[in-house]
């Protein structure tokens, strides 16, 4: 019996020309199925919205270009793929989908069939802040649909990191990172010495020099942190501290922002309305600190200090000494 596979790839009006002209490769085996799909630089920080069937890219990879590759490699019986007996012929049907618009679900990304979501599992760790919100920061696997079963990180790997804010009966929150740095303690001392990631009210820093981005929301309560490795505290063991603020999503500013560099436009955007980037300017120079709505939407804002380690950065050409240990939150007020 013959095995044939038949993709459609859905181009949305947004991008369409975009889309239409990226280039496709695939690789079939067995029971398996391998796609890399070229991504134009626009789309880039879209990353987390291409779709094989209801699957997300399994790897996404920023070349020198600017442009990326998102990566799917699954079995045959994952996906939503459609099989279809014609004669002899068993054939495999999907569709390659970007999707734009975040969905209404209240679900950050789309889930496999019996996948608990991280915050839902009491060992993944859970923080009360103010107000009884509950924040949270986990380390999630390369295909960013469950927590990660190892804290070791090849070097130039992405480390996608979801932080979230349960709101239960608050009005709609918007979860933003106000700064995050990487340290080789647990604990942040005066004389500590540190890798900054976030700086500046939201500014990701290290998407100007590296390969770093936010990823698309698809919930305002939740944002994912596409980290590219780095070679600071390499082989060591490595805590990412960050400080988090839920805030009303509709005042944003200077110093209430998510913003990232995006090569393909040789500018700053602003993750949840790239038509406001010009509130990102300030992240090549230093960013007004206070509110432009004034003190009283301060008492609005819910702080919280998460600490996510231990991770462990090694180089793939060195020989792997360590062992994959327990990834632990440490969550303090």
């Amino acid at each position: 019996m013959g095995t044939q596979l038949y993709l459609r790839v859905i181009v949305v009006s947004l991008f369409a020309t975009t889309v239409a002209n990226a280039e496709i490769k695939v690789n079939c085996e067995k029971d398996s199925i391998s796609i890399t799909w070229r991504i134009h630089p626009m789309l880039v920080p879209f990353a987390a919205r291409h779709f094989l069937g209801n699957c997300m890219a399994s790897r996404f990879n920023v070349l020198p270009s600017g442009e990326g590759n998102a990566e799917f490699n699954y079995k045959l019986d994952d996906c939503n793929f459609k099989r279809l007996m014609k004669g002899k012929k068993l054939l495999y049907k999907n569709e390659l989908t970007f999707r734009p618009q975040p969905r209404s679900s209240p679900c950050v990304y789309p889930r496999p069939k019996g996948w608990i979501p991280p915050f839902l599992n009491a060992g993944s760790g859970v923080a009360e802040g103010r107000g009884g919100l509950k924040f949270h920061m986990l380390l999630l696997n390369e295909r960013i649909t469950a927590v990660a079963e190892t804290n070791v990180i090849p070097l130039g790997s992405f480390i996608p990191i979801w932080a979230t804010v349960a709101q239960e009966s608050h009005q709609p929150l918007l979860l933003l990172m106000e700064e995050c740095v990487a340290a080789t303690t647990p604990e942040l001392q005066a004389n500590s010495n540190v890798y900054p990631i976030i700086t500046n009210k939201g500014c990701l820093l290290d998407s100007e020099k590296g390969n770093s981005m936010f990823l698309q929301r698809y919930h305002s309560s939740a944002i994912t942190l596409y980290l590219q490795s780095f070679k600071f505290g390499l082989g060591e063991e490595v805590y990412i501290h960050c400080k988090l603020l839920a805030w009303d999503p509709e005042v944003l500013s200077e110093s209430k922002k998510a913003c990232h560099y995006v090569k393909g436009n040789e500018r700053w955007e602003l993750l949840d309305d790239p038509m406001q980037s010009s509130i990102c300017d300030c992240c090549s120079r230093t960013c007004n600190t206070r509110s432009k709505r004034g003190d009283e939407w301060e008492s609005n804002g819910f702080r919280h200090t998460s600490v996510l380690g231990p991770l462990i950065i090694m180089d793939p050409s060195q020989q792997n000494t360590h062992n994959a240990s327990d990834v632990s939150i440490a969550d303090q007020d």
